[in-house]
């Protein structure tokens, strides 16, 4: 596990955060119907009553487009010098979606660009614009994480089609000082390439090009009993590392906001750590696992509801496909916020 760039008295600071759901809702007694289980058998291995999906002629982009706006709006305007995009659904695998989105964001000529790390995207994302900072590249970058998870799912698998939805976050990253609200801390992120296989969609890229007609190797597979253990694993590290390096105990957390996997993870990682499940934020009910961009849909939502308070300390946790994981520190700004949904 590597620190990001920024020690010393700068950091990168989040002064600006949105989200954006799609309006289609399809509730976990409709899967049960269409995958032939019950709907109470879904919610308790999962814990999602719902979640929301794109609709027709929706994809990622637009959710991306959605949640920039309101972040962007959230930090008062002003101008991006670099957008960072971290997904798992671009909506080609040629030209990488980041482009388009600036571009309808009316961001100009900027630099902008995908990052793919699956469920640990935004954190990836949060590192590299910590980077675009540091190295003097930027003076305010948008990192957005965005997903539209529904369109890799196997209609017939109801190991995965109940767990995932789709959404994106963003927030807006200035130059600032390590002491103030909002600043990032050490950034921990870490790999492990030789368990690639627990997470995976075959089809699609240079090894496996087109999927075999009726193979299924177009879909998300996911190995769920490995992926539970990696997952409570490397983030109960991941979080000890990020705090030792911050010089934060457990104690100094007041929430702690993970990637929303499942309940049955969130739940096994409290336990290892030690901590009461209620300084655990979630939304995973409400929305599913949006992957990349379900910590910042989550601080979004926490935000406006309360959950998160300005002056609160917070650990961020996430692990995906790769594998990838990493955790980091914040303080919680005081921020404007707007409602995604009617800016998207």
């Amino acid at each position: 596990m590597t620190g990001a760039p920024g020690g010393g008295a700068e950091r990168a600071v989040i002064c600006g955060i949105g989200h954006r759901l799609p309006d289609r809702i399809v509730t976990s007694a409709e899967l049960g119907e269409r995958l032939d289980t019950p709907e109470d058998w879904i919610v308790g291995r999962t814990g999602i009553s719902r979640r929301r999906w794109v609709g027709p002629g929706e994809a990622t982009s637009d959710l991306a487009v959605g949640a920039g706006r309101a972040a962007l709006k959230s930090a008062g305007g002003g101008q991006i010098d670099a957008l960072v995009l971290a997904t798992t659904t671009p909506d080609r695998r040629c030209p990488a979606t980041a482009p388009e989105v600036a571009a309808r964001l009316g961001l100009g000529e900027v630099a902008a660009f995908d990052v793919s790390a699956v469920c640990t995207g935004f954190l990836y994302g949060l590192a590299t614009g910590a980077g675009f900072l540091a190295a003097g590249l930027a003076d305010r970058v948008l990192v957005i994480a965005a997903e539209a998870f529904s369109t890799l799912l196997d209609p017939d698998d109801r190991t995965t089609l109940p767990i995932f939805g789709d959404g994106a976050g963003a927030v807006v990253l200035r130059r600032g000082r390590a002491d103030e609200p909002g600043a990032l801390g050490p950034l921990v992120l870490g790999s492990d390439g030789e368990r690639g296989d627990l997470i995976t969609v075959e089809a699609g890229g240079a090894r496996h090009p087109f999927p075999a007609p009726d193979d299924g190797s177009q879909y998300f597979r996911m190995r769920g009993r490995e992926v539970f253990r990696q997952s409570v694993e490397r983030m109960s590290s991941a979080a000890g590392t990020a705090l030792d390096r911050a010089g934060w105990t457990l104690d100094d957390v007041d929430r702690v906001v993970t990637h929303q996997a499942n309940a049955r993870v969130s739940a096994a990682l409290a336990e290892r750590l030690g901590l009461p499940r209620e300084r655990f934020a979630q939304n995973i009910g409400e929305v599913g696992n949006t992957a990349a961009a379900s910590i910042p849909v989550l601080l979004a939502q926490a935000a406006a509801d309360g959950g998160v308070e300005p002056g609160r300390r917070l650990l961020l946790l996430a692990f995906g496909g790769g594998l990838t994981w990493g955790a980091t520190t914040l303080t919680w700004p005081h921020l404007e916020l707007h409602d995604a949904q009617g800016i998207g």
